[in-house]
């Protein structure tokens, strides 16, 4: 990856977990009435051919990783699990009464916070008292975030019974200067101890999450940290590039300065570092950020086609349906989006008030679906088309055009009916999305939003 181009292209851009990314979600004050609309809708159009999927946001962290930018709560207080817990069995119910007929679950992700913060007794209540009101698809994934400091054999072994196959370790990084630097002071041997017991246990696929261009990282450093991953072999590793945003609302991200950080150039070589290491051990890229081993689901997913994108990154399959459960949860029904009130105490009291908490959304119109598949399959598969009259829409010539020097640079393949982006441009996949992110372009922010795409 040559310089020039990651100086050029190296600028602030959505990661496209939604279309419409959430800052241009035209409803700042949502009511709950049409996006109940919108999820009967949905549900009465895939529930009994493909099933649905939650998402559970479990907040609780016992001690803030300043690298994170997520929805979270910090405390020692493990008295708040079983209220909260409650909670969103009670948002369940409300939206089970919304049903026709017993929901069938394809999909369930377990996510943070710290969802291992939960004792096995809260995590087995939770999701027993999911299923007292739904069936399991025939075909059902289930997967869970787990920190290794926390997880507890119980953990694993409980989740394991309800039908968890799939667990994610959150390591970031194993070098020791950067590890005090982010907060987060986690072994090696608590994630060999983890992946083991995992292992014993019987889950199919096994996720590590690291991520480069933390503070402090070197070429070095990276290197040591995937080459202690490799050890353990997950089937399954998400290579993040590291969102800087302090500007975020609860972000430890202030901790330290920007000086500590890699330059753009810097970090794109700690990538490139970790893809050919990975490239070396066996493993595939897939999608953005996103590497496999060629047995693992997730490969197979991007084999088939099947590779889907939404809130919980990448998935094996598409459910049409994804409700979100919890504080700040983000539920899709493909026509809309809908997200949850972000404060703990909110979020509670409105759903003890039999409402369901969300408080923010977007209605999705035709333009929107289109592009919205657009995005997805370049997300995804790296390449999109407008042969079919339903994939083309009025401002396409124009979302071409500003691909064109991306084009001239190498970067994407447009032809008179598709394009393709080769795999040596993948680092730049978030610009691509980005000339055809309408709201994007009509309305550029004023002021940085977004991480910086490379």
């Amino acid at each position: 990856m040559t310089h020039h181009l990651i100086q050029k292209y190296n600028i602030a851009g959505p990661r496209y977990t939604s279309y419409p990314t959430v800052p241009y979600w035209k409803n700042a004050q949502l009511a709950p009435e049409p996006w109940i609309e919108s999820v009967v809708q949905s549900f009465n159009e895939s529930n009994m051919s493909e099933g649905i999927s939650l998402y559970i946001h479990l907040p609780f962290c016992e001690s803030l990783c300043t690298f994170c930018a997520c929805h979270k709560r910090i405390t020692k207080q493990h008295s708040v699990e079983l209220p909260y817990i409650e909670a969103v069995l009670k948002e369940w119910e409300l939206y089970c009464s919304l049903f026709p007929q017993k929901p069938r679950i394809k999909e369930i992700h377990l996510g943070g916070g710290t969802p291992t913060f939960f004792s096995p007794d809260h995590l087995e209540q939770l999701i027993a008292g999911i299923f007292a009101k739904a069936d399991k698809a025939a075909d059902f994934e289930f997967s869970f975030e787990a920190h290794p400091n926390s997880t507890q054999y119980e953990h694993l072994q409980t989740l394991y019974q309800m039908g968890f196959r799939r667990v994610s370790f959150g390591v970031q990084d194993y070098d020791a200067k950067v590890q005090k630097t982010i907060h987060r002071i986690q072994p090696y041997e608590n994630v060999e101890r983890v992946t083991r017991w995992s292992r014993e246990l019987g889950y199919e696929s096994i996720s590590q999450d690291l991520i480069f261009g933390l503070p402090f990282q070197t070429p070095e450093s990276i290197s040591h940290t995937i080459r202690l991953t490799q050890t353990l072999q997950p089937d399954r590793i998400a290579f993040y590039s590291y969102a800087h945003v302090p500007w975020v609302k609860n972000s430890g991200q202030r901790g330290y300065d920007e000086k500590d950080l890699p330059t753009a150039t810097e970090k794109r070589i700690l990538y490139e570092i970790g893809k050919q290491l990975l490239g070396e051990l066996g493993y595939e890229e897939i999608g953005m950020d996103h590497f496999s081993l060629p047995s693992d689901s997730l490969f197979k997913a991007a084999q088939n086609k099947t590779l889907h994108r939404n809130f919980m990154g990448y998935t094996s399959n598409k459910t049409q349906l994804m409700i979100g459960l919890g504080m700040s949860a983000i539920g899709d029904s493909w026509y809309a989006f809908a997200q949850n009130a972000k404060e703990v105490e909110t979020y509670t009291a409105l759903v003890q008030q039999d409402q369901l908490p969300v408080f923010r959304g977007h209605f999705l119109n035709s333009e929107d679906l289109t592009i919205r598949k657009h995005i997805l399959n370049i997300m995804c598969h790296f390449a999109t088309s407008w042969k079919e009259s339903a994939m083309q829409f009025p401002e396409l010539p124009q979302c071409l055009e500003r691909l064109r020097e991306m084009e001239s640079d190498g970067l994407v393949i447009i032809n008179s009916d598709n394009l393709q982006v080769p795999d040596h441009a993948r680092p730049y996949i978030r610009n691509i999305c980005m000339a055809f992110d309408l709201h994007l372009i009509r309305n550029e922010p004023q002021t940085r939003i977004f991480s910086m795409t490379i």
